[in-house]
């Protein structure tokens, strides 16, 4: 599994699975090895659907999102 968290307050957003994880991986922009954060906004997760997303990982971005237009996520492997 792997743990999501809003970058900014630390508050744990949801697990998603290593395949939802990868999927997201191929279309966010890593920017060393090392990075364990992206940035989403609603034209991502609006993309991440139009892919074939899992519904579930739409959803916890969406509700993780809210009404903000975009934020910075970061991830552990758990």
């Amino acid at each position: 599994m792997v743990h999501i968290y809003n970058y900014a307050t630390d508050e744990f957003i949801g697990s998603i699975s290593e395949e939802d994880f990868a999927f997201m991986q191929r279309d966010l922009e890593e920017e060393s090895l090392e990075d364990t954060n992206y940035y989403i906004n609603q034209a991502t997760v609006d993309m991440f659907e139009q892919q074939g997303a899992d519904p579930a990982l739409v959803t916890l971005l969406r509700t993780a999102l809210g009404d903000a237009e975009d934020m910075d996520i970061r991830w552990e492997h758990g």
